[in-house]
């Protein structure tokens, strides 16, 4: 009796600190920064000792090193190569323009001045990318703390800064990032916008009388900033997958996630359009309205049937019945407006419109 209960509680624990350890791993993949943080600290500390190690004049500016590991470990793999060279080249420029006014001009005001006026123009090259403040820096540094012996710092300085970003290159190499589940959350969110949007609109079309401009106004949902994080996470995860170890494992979750990315984002672009069409021309203020009483409901199940095939939109693509269920709603739409414009004198092109929009996102959707 005893034994089996020691069996059932070390089963316990051991599905206990399965859950922990689960869960912990979980909030590590959540979130991307903390493994960049403890990688930045550990490329920060190997390329310390490095300096401190290295022979003279190097060794006399060991704190320079960790600079140059701390930048390039703040992002992919590809990133981090492409900032370390960044980075050597901003540093080299500064430096040169500093020597440059060294020659010209006595330490002073002015000769600060015109270093860090010339620094800042080049920072602003496109070929230095977000590096290009480190020219400022260097240009800076040289002048002021190298003024005694500008070869050997220029030298140590740029040396230490580009044997730390080696080193932030390296531990990158070695733990590359792969951001795919961050990544994942932000097209969830982005989804949940776009339905969250077509269920407002086809509530708005289903009252007897529609919305105002200021009424549809309220139900309108800002898709842009959603998308835009959506898109530069994705850009990311692609970005992590070039030249990284861990990609093979995942590449069809990355793939599928491309495909994914590229059918929600021309979703976002028709759920954006029938919105404005939708609040621009079927509200109470107008008499020409796109749809009118015969449409709207037949508009609102549409509406809502895209919505439907959003929401089983995943890793997989959407539900094959939820996307029939559009092509449906899509077609009976088509024909309501084509029998509504037989007996009407109204074009009726706003409809005609919403309909090859609709169209539009069933074939993106179908194709993931």
């Amino acid at each position: 009796m005893d034994e089996r209960l020691n069996g059932v509680l070390d089963q316990a624990r051991r599905s206990r600190a399965g859950r922990v350890a689960q869960g912990a791993h979980r909030l590590w993949v959540l979130h991307p920064s903390w493994s960049m943080a403890v990688k930045g600290a550990v490329a920060a500390a190997l390329a310390w000792f490095l300096g401190l190690v290295a022979p003279a004049p190097f060794s006399e500016y060991p704190y320079y090193a960790p600079l140059g590991a701390v930048v390039v470990t703040t992002g992919t793999l590809v990133r981090s190569a492409r900032a370390g060279l960044q980075a050597a080249g901003a540093i080299l420029i500064g430096a040169a323009i500093a020597r440059g006014v060294d020659l010209v001009l006595e330490p002073g005001g002015a000769a600060i001045a015109l270093a860090v006026g010339l620094a800042l123009l080049c920072a602003g090259w496109s070929v230095l990318g977000d590096m290009g403040t480190w020219a400022v820096t260097s240009a800076l540094f040289v002048l002021i703390i190298g003024a005694s012996d500008p070869a050997d710092f220029v030298g140590a300085y740029a040396g230490l800064v580009v044997a730390g970003a080696l080193i932030g290159i390296g531990v990158n190499l070695v733990f590359p990032p792969l951001p795919l589940t961050p990544s994942e959350m932000a097209l969830d969110r982005l989804r949940d916008v776009l339905v969250e949007q077509l269920d407002l609109l086809a509530d708005g079309l289903d009252r007897e009388v529609p919305p105002s401009q200021e009424e549809w106004g309220e139900r309108r949902r800002s898709i842009e900033p959603t998308r835009a994080r959506a898109r530069e996470s994705v850009q990311q995860a692609r970005e992590a997958v070039r030249a990284n170890r861990r990609a093979r494992r995942y590449r069809e979750w990355a793939t599928s996630q491309v495909r994914r990315a590229g059918s929600l984002g021309t979703s976002a672009d028709v759920v954006d359009e029938i919105t404005r069409l939708v609040a621009d021309w079927e509200t109470r203020d107008r008499e020409d309205v796109a749809l009118g009483p015969p449409l709207r409901p037949v508009a609102a199940d549409a509406f809502r049937a895209f919505a439907q095939v959003l929401r089983t939109l995943d890793r997989e693509g959407p539900d094959a019945d939820s996307c029939g269920a559009l092509d449906a709603a899509t077609e009976k739409l088509r024909r309501g407006v084509h029998v509504v414009r037989a007996d009407s004198e109204q074009d009726y092109f706003v409809a005609g419109a919403l309909v090859l929009a609709l169209r539009r996102a069933a074939a993106a959707l179908a194709s993931v």
